[in-house]
């Protein structure tokens, strides 16, 4: 539509001036019809005095020629010609701009009737002063019309230039924290898992060196650092990336990639290691998942199970995954003390599983339930993936 607006008032112009200046050249007495062609062609050539100043300025001149000439009905007939004078000169043709208004100047006052006497000389000459201040007027406004474009679009080049800029710098500075944080994890966490796991592993060793049975607890402690590696190495992955992006969307990387649903059975395993007792349900037909969907149903599982080992005191827990169509469904039910009348203060884990749950576009209900006990229920679109 905006596009459409500047050849709308482009053709009322040239409609308007062409109405003016037949009415002008029918009262003249000895106007036939050439000269109202003429008069009609020159003044709707400024339909294209935007889009193809130089058509319209050798096409108005042209014609305004021909009626000065066969009809001199005088100041009317320059003004197509100086429309068009305008648009060259405001288009950057200022030599074509410059001819065609010294021909069309030379011309009229060559064709005006001589003087014959000092009034009319007098007027001769305020005529051809006239004329010349207009098209004078018409080259500076075009001058001042392309230099005021021109600094608008200059303006418009910068700020565009100024906002790019700033987009780069925040971009830097976040790879910047981003690298930052990645170290004070690595500095702060890799050697204190990997101490955990030696210390676990040498534990676990010497148990079985001596032919004593090893704790479910050792065990569960060995496996959990070696997982906690594992993924801690996938988030320094994750963050040192240059767009601070997963380098392995489809989920199909090696060892370091960040833990899914395939490793559901081990996560559950070890819960039940470290005394709660869950059992998993899963419906549907299993299929690969969106990188996001399956990180972020193993986070919400991971997160309601350490909930109920530290909530739910003693409490047994049921996972539940739904394959849709549409959806995958992730529930964690367990069978604690939590009640509807008294609901537990919400801490980081669940504020954690909304902030996912909401960043997939999905519906997390977290609440007690009216039996007892408390629920977690996801629902993740999963984007049309077959």
């Amino acid at each position: 539509m905006l596009r459409e607006r500047p050849l709308v008032q482009d053709g009322l112009l040239a409609v308007t001036m062409a109405l003016g200046l037949s009415v002008v050249v029918a009262v003249v007495p000895h106007a036939g019809a050439v000269d109202l062609a003429a008069a009609l062609a020159g003044s709707l050539a400024l339909v294209a005095w935007r889009r193809a100043p130089l058509v319209s300025l050798v096409v108005g001149t042209a014609c305004m020629l021909v009626v000065a000439v066969r009809v001199q009905p005088g100041p009317p007939a320059s003004f197509p010609v100086l429309v068009s004078v305008f648009a060259a000169v405001r288009a950057g043709h200022r030599a074509a701009a410059a001819l065609a208004g010294a021909v069309y100047l030379g011309v009229e006052l060559a064709v005006s009737p001589p003087g014959d006497g000092v009034p009319q000389d007098l007027e001769d000459l305020q005529y051809a002063s006239l004329l010349l201040g207009w098209f004078v007027a018409a080259g500076v406004a075009a001058t001042v019309s392309r230099h005021r474009q021109a600094y608008l679009e200059e303006a418009e080049r910068r700020a565009a230039e100024a906002e790019r800029t700033r987009e780069e710098a925040a971009l830097r500075r976040a790879g910047e924290e981003r690298l930052r944080i990645a170290r004070e994890l690595h500095d702060s966490l890799t050697h204190s898992i990997s101490v955990i796991k030696v210390q676990a592993g040498v534990a676990v060793h010497l148990a079985r060196s001596r032919g004593e049975e090893v704790p479910p607890a050792l065990l569960a402690i060995q496996e959990a650092s070696g997982d906690a590696m594992r993924e801690l190495r996938a988030t320094l992955e994750v963050l040192r990336a240059p767009d601070g992006s997963d380098d392995d969307p489809d989920g199909s990387g090696g060892e370091a990639r960040a833990s899914g649903l395939d490793r559901l059975d081990d996560l559950v395993r070890r819960a039940r290691s470290a005394g709660l007792p869950a059992t998993v349900t899963i419906s549907g037909a299993r299929r690969r998942l969106p990188a996001e969907v399956d990180r972020a149903a193993y986070r919400i599982v991971q997160e309601a199970l350490t909930n109920v080992s530290r909530h739910a005191g003693g409490a047994a827990a049921t996972v539940r995954i739904d394959y849709t169509d549409e959806e995958l469904i992730v529930q964690v039910d367990d069978d604690g003390t939590a009640r509807p009348d008294a609901p537990p203060v919400p801490g980081t884990g669940l504020l954690g599983m909304r902030e996912r749950v909401a960043a997939l576009g999905g519906r997390l209900r977290a609440a007690p339930r009216p039996e007892g006990g408390f629920t977690v229920r996801a629902e993740l679109p999963l984007g049309g993936t077959s």
